[in-house]
């Protein structure tokens, strides 16, 4: 494991004037930090009673950098924040071309049966024929349990069949303590779960692979089929400045969940609220939580898009070092209350191997603030390296052994 502290230049090569900007930047900038926000610390404009609110989570949505947690990794029911899943299924399944957001899907007489306005719905009539961007947005905007099926059935055949490709996606994502067993999040004794940090992960998914189809289908205020229009029930949509989602979700079961974003100027942050004893309560935490974490941190850039941050080691290559450079900006949020540190580290498992392509994550750069968790964003190959011939090898031996 290679670890190259950035703090303060010390073992960076070809680096050393870039830290040093950075880390005293922290301080001239009059950035302090804070111990650890724990649960049901007494925050100004917080309100988060246990009681009513025990799971919750606030992070930045570009680095992932946790601003605010309880009981983040607590399983729990996520009821209809399961359609946010079925969601980035289909606009994966979109990106590759294997859906249509143009093709129309038809509602089985046995989904109508089954699902005619059973708990949300979009109202849809048997073997009437929809555009799948329609259901999407039915699914988003009023968290349709009848387009979530239909959508389901019609696109991989089965449900069974498309929640194994939620499933999938979500391994794949990084969502190693969830498992979807409905496309709609309809009660199914517990075989639906996820946590916290599990809807963060695929949130941030959401928005950072999917931008263009978030801004589409995510946030919009109301939705009309069948001459029904419907409201948004998203509790910060036209509440809460920048707030542009995602989900909420509600069954006895679960009580009241949210995942929801707000985006200010550069920022965006993005929190989770598990559990809730009612509706009230759950405005209340989203609201108070967002609101508090655009006041109570002071945001200082680090790095910019595609910036060189460093460089790592590279054996048996063409070339003996390759730059790591980090896919979106990088900064750094900081609490206001007390002064402190950051630290920057480089770590990767090295030296690395040839050959490396372009663009492959080979390391992390770990980000420290004093009190606060580590917050770790991957970092990318900025060339491709090739593996050395035989005289590449031995010239980089005796390099090497002379370095």
């Amino acid at each position: 494991m290679k670890r190259n502290g950035l703090n303060g230049g010390r073992g960076w090569r070809g680096g050393r004037s870039l830290a040093i900007r950075v880390f005293y930047a922290i301080f001239l900038m009059g950035a302090v930090l804070s111990a650890p926000v724990k649960a049901q610390t007494a925050l100004p404009g917080l309100d988060l009673d246990e009681a009513q609110v025990p799971i919750a989570l606030l992070v930045d949505a570009d680095t992932g950098q946790v601003l605010f947690t309880r009981n983040a990794n607590r399983r729990f029911v996520p009821a209809s924040m399961t359609k946010v899943m079925t969601l980035y299924t289909a606009f994966d399944l979109m990106d590759s071309g294997q859906l249509d957001p143009r093709q129309s899907l038809v509602v089985s007489p046995e989904v109508w049966m089954e699902w005619r306005a059973k708990g949300s719905s979009m109202f849809l009539n048997a073997d009437e024929r929809v555009p799948l961007s329609k259901l999407l947005a039915g699914i988003a905007t009023v968290s349709a349990n009848d387009a979530a099926i239909v959508v389901a059935e019609q696109s991989a055949g089965s449900v069974a069949a498309w929640t194994a490709q939620m499933n999938a996606k979500a391994r794949a994502t990084g969502m190693l303590q969830s498992h979807f067993a409905t496309p709609n999040g309809w009660p199914d004794e517990g075989q639906t779960f996820t946590t916290a940090q599990d809807l963060i992960t695929l949130g941030r998914a959401l928005v950072n692979t999917h931008p263009d189809k978030f801004t589409r289908f995510v946030g919009i205020s109301e939705f009309r089929h069948q001459g029904i229009t419907q409201s948004n029930r998203d509790p910060m949509i036209g509440r809460v400045e920048g707030a542009d989602g995602i989900k909420t979700g509600y069954t006895n079961e679960s009580g009241f969940g949210y995942l929801g974003t707000a985006k200010r100027g550069p920022q965006r942050l993005m929190l989770v609220v598990g559990g809730a004893t009612s509706n009230a309560a759950r405005a209340r935490a989203a609201r108070g939580l967002i609101e508090w974490g655009f006041s109570a941190f002071d945001r200082t850039p680090l790095f910019s898009k595609g910036a060189l941050i460093g460089s790592a080691r590279v054996q048996d290559g063409a070339s003996r070092q390759v730059g790591l450079f980090a896919e979106r900006d990088i900064a750094v949020s900081v609490p206001k209350s007390r002064k402190g540190g950051v630290e920057l580290n480089v770590i990767y498992d090295g030296p690395l191997r040839a050959p490396i392509a372009a663009g492959e994550r080979v390391a992390t750069l770990e980000v420290k603030v004093e009190g606060m968790a580590t917050t770790r964003v991957p970092l990318l190959a900025d060339k491709a390296v090739a593996k050395a011939g035989f005289l590449g090898r031995i010239y980089n031996a005796i390099a090497g052994w002379f370095a």
